[in-house]
């Protein structure tokens, strides 16, 4: 017969430290939070830059940061650290998603992911042209690609503030549109922005690769044992010349889908450790600590086990990238001195331009013409409960390029001066859709509660 667990009064101090961190960990999985804590980390950076301690900002970001083992020392500023190093999990995280997506979720089969992928590609094309159709010249014209980005925590986050009166289905729409654009972001970045070559980096990275699978052969499933071949990746490709946070997206696409194989089942494994440690706690309250570590590595490993890599690494790395890894992003990148651009020299003010209209307008028309295109052909169907005022909200909020427009600016432009204009079009354009997308938002909102009132009504006249 099972016994009731028992419960254990707690101190008072105690009692407030688990509602505080309940608190917290509720408040960290809110996914409009990672968006507001981005732009937060957007404007400090702007302020700071614009400050009279600006010297200071410029400083922290150029201060050397150093690692190494005895007479092998790398030393790099702390800005490669983050754009180069850090951004490495940003792409693994997008890269896991992606994999998911095609493995189980939109992008699984060709039926459902037509819409998506031609809405992504419109909302690629059609910005990038109107980019090239605003900047000319040859230096101008590097930056095609800043406008071409969608900032999936930002979008999805300024989304999830419109609350359940959107339907789900727009959501999974702007998330797999933010994922295709993320895969062909990668590509760009891979192809376009990746310099000459060095041909030896690619013995390195592939290295790197084969200690991947061999580690995935011989059934290592815990995460910690790929840090290391990762980093061998990631230093191939810093010796080729590619970008080095490339890494990640080439991890993250080779994570397993599927739980590792066990001899025993995950969950049986579990309640089997659980039964002996249960045993051994009955015999005595206190027991003997090597009696039980051996049922706890059982269960340790059985809970590891439950859920696929491709999975369990995302959840443990989301919070980390969401609440880190972007925002320091932001931080060192988003600090944009504005008595520093000459909007009149060398064609800044028509990159700044450029990047603005590309996101404002080129956005939003490239995924909405690209998505009635493919519908109205026959290729596809809206989803059930998108309307096309669903499809205009997701256009809108693709316009927030930030953290991937802005990776791409600094990919783009060597002139300080270029690149700074980039970045400005790319925050103003991010702001202003914000604001646009989220005042469509409340009134399409409005308008399906309308709807759904007034059926409900209907319904009980009936």
């Amino acid at each position: 017969m099972n016994q009731p667990p028992t419960r254990q009064p707690l101190r008072h101090a105690q009692v407030l430290a688990e509602k505080a961190f309940s608190a917290l960990n509720h408040l960290l999985h809110i996914e409009a939070m990672s968006g507001i804590v981005l732009l937060v980390a957007a404007a400090v950076a702007l302020l700071w830059a614009n400050s009279p301690a600006a010297d200071s900002y410029h400083a922290l970001w150029h201060a050397p940061l150093s690692f190494g083992v005895g007479s092998y020392v790398v030393s790099q500023t702390l800005y490669f650290w983050i754009n180069d190093a850090l951004m490495a999990i940003f792409f693994l995280v997008a890269a896991m998603e992606i994999r998911r997506e095609i493995y189980e979720g939109a992008l699984a089969n060709l039926r459902l992911s037509v819409l998506p992928l031609a809405a992504a590609l419109g909302g690629v094309a059609v910005p990038a042209a109107l980019y090239v159709a605003m900047n000319g010249e040859p230096v101008q014209r590097q930056g095609w690609a800043v406008p071409t980005a969608t900032d999936i925590a930002f979008a999805v986050g300024v989304l999830a503030l419109l609350g359940k009166s959107i339907p789900s289905n727009v959501r999974v729409l702007l998330l797999a549109l933010a994922i295709i654009d993320d895969i062909v972001a990668v590509l760009i970045i891979a192809v376009f922005y990746s310099g000459g070559l060095d041909y030896s980096g690619l013995l390195v990275a592939g290295t790197g690769i084969l200690m991947v699978l061999g580690l995935q052969w011989i059934g290592i499933g815990t995460a910690y044992a790929y840090v290391i071949p990762g980093a061998v990746l990631w230093m191939g490709l810093l010796k080729t010349g590619a970008h080095p946070a490339l890494a990640g997206v080439v991890l993250g696409l080779m994570t397993p889908v599927l739980p590792t194989r066990t001899r025993e089942r995950p969950l049986d494994a579990a309640m089997h450790a659980l039964s002996e440690i249960r045993a051994h706690h009955d015999k005595a309250s206190t027991p003997e600590p090597e009696r039980v570590a051996e049922p706890l590595r059982q269960l340790r490993h059985a809970q590891r086990e439950i859920l696929p890599p491709v999975t369990r690494v995302q959840i443990a790395l989301h919070p980390w990238v969401a609440y880190v890894v972007m925002p320091l992003f932001a931080l060192a990148n988003a600090g944009v001195s504005l008595n520093g651009v000459d909007l009149d020299m060398g064609g800044s003010l028509s990159v700044m331009y450029g990047v603005l209209l590309a996101l404002l307008l080129g956005k939003p028309l490239g995924v909405i013409a690209a998505s009635w295109l493919v519908v109205r052909l026959g290729w596809c169907r809206l989803p059930p409960g998108v309307t096309w005022q669903g499809v205009c909200l997701v256009g809108l909020l693709a316009g927030i390029g930030f953290t991937m427009s802005i990776f791409i600016a600094t990919l783009a432009f060597e002139d300080t001066n270029l690149l700074s204009a980039a970045k400005l079009g790319v925050l103003l354009a991010s702001a202003v859709a914000a604001l646009i997308g989220l005042t469509w938002g409340i009134f399409y909102a409005k308008r399906l509660r309308f709807e759904t009132g007034q059926l409900a009504k209907v319904t009980t006249s009936d």
